[in-house]
Parts: structure tokens; sequence; C-alpha cells
């Protein structure tokens, strides 16, 4: 601190937080002249939010009473509680002025705030209170009642405001503040006995039979109490002795209690009110009865009461008046209060209740209001509350009132992760402080945030969260919207409805009836889940511990599945490979639908299980569809080449090749399952994944074979089938062509690193987990044929050889790797086989019978022919050799059917009348089911399968996949029957003639 003289300077002032100096300068003289000190002195220590305030409110004190003021001035601690209070609060200023005596206050130790006990002790000792009863029952016991009260809260404040971490204190400030509002009632209480009793021996006798207990609600009940609220009180009453007092005579008593009660309190006197009673929580709030019994109060609770009322009682506790009957009624509601979420939609009416609360916010108000405010307190305690209901069905752990022990409760129960309420609680301290300072200001109940530049520097110096009103204001804007991400995050999450609705039988997973229950609800092995469900719950572990809280809702999620035995298994497994890293579990209990979309993809999937135990980062993929979607070409493509650069040696780069297949291959099997695919999309993914692995090991294996003076050798891949169609399904196999072009390369050493090419292209694309075929059976002369070919040996064949179904092959021909120079040349000379100016009638007989033939001998044995998907009447097979027909006869005039896509075709031969509408519509409906029920298949059971199968539940997890209902196998058959019925028809009719 500088030296000052006692004539301070201007600037000294003005650091010191003054803004009117010459007033300041003007001020302090005229202090000191009153209480004999210098103005050095007065200011040693200075520590003030707005010391032109505080200076004077001294001086108007100080001209009442001045020797009490240099008494508090004279010393160095007094001193600096009496510039902290009257600076943050004129409000009390003006209550020292009223009572300049109550100013010695600032003088006694203030090294603790007051415990409940002594503050109840001195307001009833205020009224000279005995046996229940104040000494009188008039305006000056009322008066005194509330000068105590007021000299209570100052000292609350004086300690506050010099507190060195008032963000820490703000918890033991606000149970201060509560205790003083509990023992101010009880006082008021005793008032009130005596006012009605009102000399008469026969009435105090009945009034002291009576038995009124006041229960403390919201921020009273939870002792986090603000310096200026409204109290929100419950009564009820009975009688000590029903001989003597029958209980409806005592319920008239208590009601004349309560009131005057209500009065001592918030009526009208020369001591100003303290704050308003306010029971308009009790049952059927300001239309009911003020007091009830508590019999009444059960009743009401039992059959009437609304989910809200059981959150309001959340936080009740008995306050003051008939302790044992305070207690009874806590222990009458609170079973009540942990029994209503289960309630139908209770979570969804809290969380609209929360979104009315927001609504009915004045506009202009909305940035500003600090307690209803989105990023508001109401945020915070609506978010715990929520928590603390769904999850308090079956822990009495969290059982808890104020709002940062129940965060703590929620910490140790691992419902809620540490970081997000280490935010929270530091948060709510935070908008309790600022509240605290606001209404200490002028005493008064508000929560809006200042527009004023002035009274926000004032704020922000009275919470010594910042000395500017820039930085206050910044502190209010980050804080906010750092609660609002939290609370919504929080209070939305799926999983908190998904506990709620829960049946009572499945809250909790005891051992005596879960084996029958997993039975009841779908697990074919029960005994065995248990295992499982024991493995992953058992142990004292922050793991162990939320997977206790997960499992129950999981467990019914799972057994909603096609598989639940499988998913739970498949889950256990992920668990395990993922330890303890820290994301999984908290973002399956935090993330808004991950746990649910988690037990859905495994329950219903056995190549997303198999998948996911390998990759099992990719849990991480479910907190948003966004990651679901597939990777486009060029992020791919990238990738491979990374890979490529990265590694040294061909084992290593394909090595990761395969896994880049495979985490691609499951990110589109995960989004095809949780439909944020469709069929379309899900065979352009796989095309694509298709491509680049291809893509990449054709260049590792060329880097790998082909030495630098051969590098000349052009090599190409060239996709076939439903590959080149850009139509693959999970467990497809990828049909191709080899070309080569020696380009100066002597022929024979130009055939030998072709077929080398071949050779390790097969090998090191060969995956044991996640099988990919490079199957060249549609090459020249098929299987008898040489796997890979020149181009010129290509050309001739087709010139001398070719056959009518080799062109029909052609027709989905598409370049895949390789030289883009050498698949132009390719693609050029496949368009002159399968684009022909005209197919010959002797062809087209050719192509219909080898048709008819595929039919009879490429079917499996024992195979009822109508549920084959690919082969079957009405089929894969069927639509695509019809369209190729019209390709070949049609293509050459017609450019737009120059397409290796079957849809697309089908789509042009619409257009230009070669198929009718009708029939296409037929078609593309068979050839759609065909392809989606393929793939359902390999995505259930992880395995290709071409049959539609005949076991029930295998068709109902097939029809799970595609979106039916659960049991819809027979639905499922019937529709495909149907349509591949019509479907064959209109084949048959446009094929056959």
């Amino acid at each position: 601190m500088p030296r000052f003289d006692d004539s301070l300077s201007l600037s000294a002032l003005a650091r010191l937080g003054f803004v009117g100096l010459s007033a300041a300068s003007a001020g302090l003289r005229e202090l000191g002249e009153i209480t004999g000190l210098t103005p050095s002195t007065l200011i040693e220590p200075l520590r003030s939010a707005d010391p032109d305030e505080a200076l004077a409110g001294l001086i108007r004190v100080a001209r009442r009473d001045p020797t009490g003021v240099a008494a508090v001035l004279s010393d160095t601690a007094p001193r600096a509680r009496a510039w902290a209070v009257f600076g943050a609060s004129p409000g009390l200023g003006r209550f020292f002025e009223r009572r300049p005596e109550e100013l010695a206050l600032l003088r006694e130790d203030r090294s603790a705030l007051p415990s409940a006990e002594r503050l109840r002790d001195l307001l009833l000792s205020s009224v000279d209170a005995a046996d229940g009863f104040a000494a009188t029952g008039d305006a000056a016991a009322r008066i005194r009642l509330r000068i105590a009260y007021r000299r209570a809260v100052a000292g609350i404040a004086a300690w506050d405001l010099t507190a060195s971490e008032p963000v820490a204190a703000v918890a033991d400030v606000s149970a201060a503040l509560a205790d003083a509002a509990s023992a101010a009632l009880e006082a008021a209480l005793a008032i009130a006995r005596t006012a009605i009793a009102a000399g008469s021996a026969d009435v105090r006798r009945d009034v002291a039979l009576t038995r009124l207990a006041i229960i403390g609600m919201g921020k009273t009940g939870a002792r986090e109490l603000n310096y200026v609220s409204d109290v929100d009180v419950i009564f009820v009453a009975g009688t000590a002795d029903e001989e003597r007092l029958t209980e409806p005579r005592a319920i008239d008593i208590a009601t004349r209690l309560a009131r005057e009660t209500m009065q001592v309190i918030a009526g009208i006197e020369s001591e100003p009110p303290l704050w308003e009673v306010d029971a308009a929580l009790r049952p059927e709030g300001k239309q009911g009865a003020l007091v009830r019994s508590l019999g009444s109060h059960v009743a009401y609770y039992d059959r009437w009461a609304k989910s809200w009322e059981f959150q309001a009682l959340l936080k009740a506790r008995a306050i003051a008046g008939d302790d044992a009957l305070g207690t009874a009624y806590i222990e009458a509601v609170q079973p009540k209060v942990w029994s209503s979420a289960a309630r139908e939609d209770f979570v969804g009416s809290v969380q609209r209740m929360r979104e009315r609360v927001t609504e009915h916010i004045a506009a202009e108000d909305v940035p500003y209001q600090l307690k209803l405010g989105p990023g508001g307190l109401r945020d915070i305690e609506f978010t715990v509350q929520l928590l603390q209901l769904v999850h308090g069905l079956t822990d009495p752990q969290i059982r808890t009132r104020g709002t940062l022990e129940s965060l703590d409760a929620l910490v140790a129960g691992g419902y809620i992760g540490r970081a997000e309420a280490g935010l929270f609680a530091q948060d709510y301290r935070v908008l309790r402080l600022i509240e605290h300072r606001l209404q200490l200001r002028e005493m008064q109940r508000t929560h809006l945030v200042p527009r004023e530049e002035e009274a926000l520097r004032v704020l922000g110096r009275a919470t010594g969260l910042a000395e500017t009103a820039d930085g206050i204001r910044r502190v209010w804007e980050d804080v906010r919207r750092e609660v609002r991400d939290l609370h919504t995050r929080l209070f939305y999450r799926p999983l908190l409805s998904a506990v709620a609705s829960l049946p009572e039988e499945e809250r909790t997973l005891s051992t005596d009836q879960a084996h029958d229950r997993l039975a009841a609800i779908g697990f074919r092995d029960p005994a065995g889940a248990l295992r499982h469900i024991g493995a992953l719950t058992t142990g004292l572990s922050r793991k162990a511990t939320i997977q206790r809280h997960l499992m129950p809702v999981m467990v019914r999620w799972f057994a909603d599945g096609t598989d639940p035995d499988y998913g739970l298994i498949a889950f256990r497994r992920i668990s395990e490979r993922l330890g303890d890293t820290p994301w999984f579990l908290r973002m399956l209990r935090d993330s808004s639908g991950a746990a649910e979309r988690l037990t859905r993809v495994l329950s219903t999937s056995r190549y997303i299980g198999e998948l996911m135990e390998w990759i099992p980062e990719s849990v991480a993929w479910l907190e948003s569809t966004e990651q679901l979607r597939p990777r486009p070409w060029q992020a791919l493509d990238e990738e491979a080449r990374a890979i490529q650069t990265r590694h040294d040696t061909i084992l290593d780069a394909m090595r990761s090749v395969r896994a880049l297949r495979r985490r691609e291959l499951l990110r589109t099997a995960m989004g095809a399952v949780l439909d944020v695919l469709s069929i379309d999309e899900v065979a352009l993914a796989l095309t694509t994944i298709t491509d680049a692995a291809i893509q990449a090991a054709l260049r590792a294996v060329r880097r790998d074979v082909v030495p630098d003076e051969d590098d000349v050798l052009d090599f190409s891949v060239i996709g076939m089938g439903r590959f080149g169609g850009a139509e693959l399904g999970f467990g497809s196999d990828a049909d191709v062509l080899f070309v080569y072009d020696a380009n100066g390369v002597d022929a024979q050493r130009a055939q030998q690193l072709a077929a080398r090419i071949v050779a390790g292209l097969r090998e090191h694309l060969t995956d044991h987990r996640l099988p990919l075929e490079l199957d060249a059976d549609l090459r020249p002369e098929g299987r008898n044929g040489p796997l890979v070919r020149t181009l010129d040996a290509y050309a001739a064949y087709y010139r001398r050889w070719s056959l009518s179904w080799e062109a029909q092959a052609l027709l989905r021909a598409r370049g895949v790797a390789g030289s883009h120079k050498l698949i132009e040349r390719f693609l050029e000379l496949a368009d002159g086989v399968r684009y022909p100016e005209a197919l010959d009638l002797t062809s087209l007989r050719e192509i219909k019978r080898i048709k008819a033939r595929v039919e009879g001998e490429r079917l499996p044995q024992g195979v009822d022919p109508r549920r084959h998907l690919k082969l079957g009447p009405g089929t894969l097979s069927d639509v695509e050799w019809l369209i190729q027909i019209v390709q070949l006869q049609h293509a050459h005039a017609v450019p737009a059917l120059r397409t290796t896509s079957t849809l697309a075709a089908l789509d042009v031969a619409v257009e230009n009348g070669f198929v009718p509408a009708a029939a296409g519509e037929r078609l593309r409906e068979a050839w759609r089911l065909s392809s989606r029920l393929r793939s359902a298949m390999t995505l259930l059971t992880g395995q290709t399968k071409d049959v539609l199968p005949a076991d029930p539940r295998e068709l109902d997890g097939v029809g799970r996949i595609l979106g039916y209902p659960d049991r819809s196998a027979a639905a499922v058959e019937e529709e495909y029957l149907r349509v591949t019925r019509r479907a064959r028809k209109a084949f048959e009719t446009l094929f056959y003639g």
C-alpha cells in the first residue's frame, strides 16, 4: 500500500477504486473530522466493491453515531469489514443507518460463520422465548426479531465479503443464511403462539398441545439460501393429545399459527419485512388448505400429486416447529419422492417443465437472467435433480438435498463424470456468488445481471471475479455457455428415460430372480448371461460401478435385439478390450443414444460384433451418426497412399491396408444396421472401399514386384459383375479381369511380371477375418483361360472367339486400378463388344438358353429355388439378365443405356419404352429387396448366404435389420415371395416373350 499523507492525492483515490474523486477527498476529510481519524488511517486497508457508496454510507451512520463509527474504524479488521460491507451493500448500510447501535457487530470476531444452533439461540433470545412461547406477541417482539435477523445476516455478509476465496465460501454462506431463516421462523412461531394465546390460559393450553412443523422447501430445505429470497415452506400439523385436543381443532389453531408466523416475518412494521413466506408448494397449491395433517398430506401425494410436486419435495427438510412431526413428515414423503421417477413419462415431463420456465422469461431479459435463463442456475439444479430422481430409484446413496453434495454423490456413484461434475460445481458456485452479490447490493430479490457498465464494474469487484465491466461480462458469458452445454448433454440423456421406464423388477439385477427374468425377456442362456453380467459389474472400480448402473437398461436393450446372448458376450469382450479407457463408459452414460445404438448393433449383427471386437475404438462412432457415414474415396485414397509412404515392406503396408478395409466395412455395416444408410449408399460405400483396397494393394505389389527398369509395364484391374456395377453387398466377391501391356518390356518377362502382380494381389488382399476374393472367372475362356492377358490378346480373343455371354459380362466392366491409359483402351475395346450395332437372333437364343441352364444347373442341390436370392425366380439374376439383353440390343443406339448399373439401365429402359413402367417397378422392387436380404443375412450371421432362411428366428433377425417389427418372420417371407413372384411374371413376359 502506498504511503499517503492526510491530503490524499486524487490519483491515489482512483487506484483505490473511487470514481467521484473530489467528492471522495472531501468525504474522507469529513469522516476523519467526525471520527477523529486521519484519512490515511481510514483507508488502511480499503478493499471495497464501491468505495464511493461505502464512504457515503459510513458518513451517514457517523453523523448519527460518531462514537460507534469511530470505534469500528479505529481497528484494522473491523475497518476492513466496514469498507467491504458498506461498499457491497448499501441495503445493509441503510440498516446500520436505522440502527447505528448494531454497527458494533463489525467489531466481533468473524473467523467463522455461526452454527445453526447459535443462530437459533440468538433469535429466540431476541424475543425472550421459553417453552415455545415468546415473552410478548406484539409489534415490539416482531421488530426485535427482525433486527436480530438482520444483525445475523450482516454478520454473515461481513464474513463472506472478507473471505479470501469467496467462490469456495458460497456453500457455507448459503447454509448459514438458510439456518438464519430457519431460526427466524422458529422465533416467529414463538411470537405467533403468544399472540394467539392472548393472555388466555385455556387458549395457551390448546396452543401448547397443537403440533405444527414447518417444512423448508427449495433452497431453504437444501441449505442453499440467498441473501434475499422467498422462503418456501409447507405446514403440517397435529395434536399432542387427541383426548385433550382433537385433530380438527389442532388444525384450526395450527392454521392461525401459520398465518400469524407469516405475518410476523412479512407484515408491515417500523422495521421492514424480512422476506415472503411462500406456502404455494403445498398440496393443491394456493387453492389448497394452508395447513394439513400428516395423514392428509400422505393421502394427497398417494392419489393426486403431479411429478413436479415430487421434484419439489426432493429438498424438503424440517426447519422449525415440532421436530418429531417434521421428521415423521419427511420419512413419510421421501419414499414417494424416490419412486416418482417410475411414473409414465416422468423424465419427459420434467424436461418440458424446464423448457416452460425458460419460455416465460421476457425476451429482453433472457441474456441477463441468472436464475431461470439458459445457462443459469436452474439448468444446473434441474439437471442434478433429474439425475438424482431417476437413479435414486435404486441407489439410496444419491438421495441428498443440496446441489453440490448431490453432485459429489452422483460422481461417487458413477452417474456423472468427474470432469462434468467439477465444471458444474464450479459454475454453480460462481453463479451463486454473483447472485449473492446482486442481492446484497440493495437487499432485494433479483436475478438479473445488470446491463449498465458501472453496475457491472461494481458487481465484478464485489465478487472478486473481475475488476472491470468487460471482465465480469466475460465470466458470465463463459459460465453461461458452459452450463448450457453441460445441461443439454446431461439433462436430455436418452439413458435417463430408459432407466426411469424400466419395470420395477428389472431396476436391479438381484441374483434371486435374475435367472428367470433374463429367460423371460429373451435370453436363451440366462445362466451364461448372469456370468457375463457378473464379470462386468463385480468389483469396486469406477468402471464396475458405472457398469452396474448401465447394465439394467442395457440388458433390456439387448433383449430387444435378435440375439441378446451374443450381444451381451460381445459387449463384455469389447469392454474388456477397452479396459479402463475413460471415454468408453463416459460416452455410454452421457452420450445421446450411444448405449442404445451399441446394444442394437451387437444384438443384431454378428458381422459387426466380430469386427468390433478387433476394432473396439469403433464404439466412439456411435456418438454421432455423421461418423457412421462412409468416408469419401479421396479420404480413403489419401490414407492408403500415406500407408505406403510410412511402410518400407509390403507385409507391413498391406497389414495396414487390410485394417483400413476392415474399419471402413465396419463403419458401413454399423450405418446400415442403424438405418443411417440406404441400400444404394451401402453398395456405393462397399464398392469404394474395395476399390481403395485394390488400388493400394496394386501400388504396394507393383513396387515390390516390378523393378525400376521395367516400370514402363502397364497393368490394370477391371471390375466386373456387381463389383463393376458398383452394386456390392456385404460378403460379395469382387469379380475382376487382369490386363497388362508390355509397353516395350520383353514379352516373356512382361508376362511373368504380370502373373507375379496377380499372385501378389491375391496373396496380400487375402483376409481371413474378412475375406476379399478376387474372382476372375469372367475372363475369356473362363477358368480354363489364363488369369492375365495383354490388351492385344483380349482384342484378338473377342474378335475371333467371343461368345454372347462374354459380351454380356463386359456390360459391367469398369476400370478399378492401375494404368488409366490402359483402362481407357480396354474399355474402348469392351465397348465394341458389349454395344453391338445389332444383336443377332442366334446370340439372343444362346443367352436365353444359358439363362435357362443356369436356373437348372447352378442352384445348389436340395435348395428351394424360390428362396435363392441370386438365382431364384424373380430375384437378382432375372432382373440383371433382362436388363443386359436390353443393353445388348439397344445401347448402341441409346447411349444412356451404356452404364454398368443395373437400376440405372432399368430406368433408361423404362424411359425409352423397352420395359413397361409397371414391369419396371416390379423388377426394381425385387432387385432391391433381394439385395437387401443378401446383405442382411451376412450382417446377421457374419457369413455369406444366398438362400432365404427357413428358421423363423433367423428370418426374424433378417427382418429386424430391414426395419420390420419384432416377430415378423412370416411377414418377411410373404413379402419376398409376393415381390419375386410378380417380378418373375414380368421377367418371363419380357425375356422369353
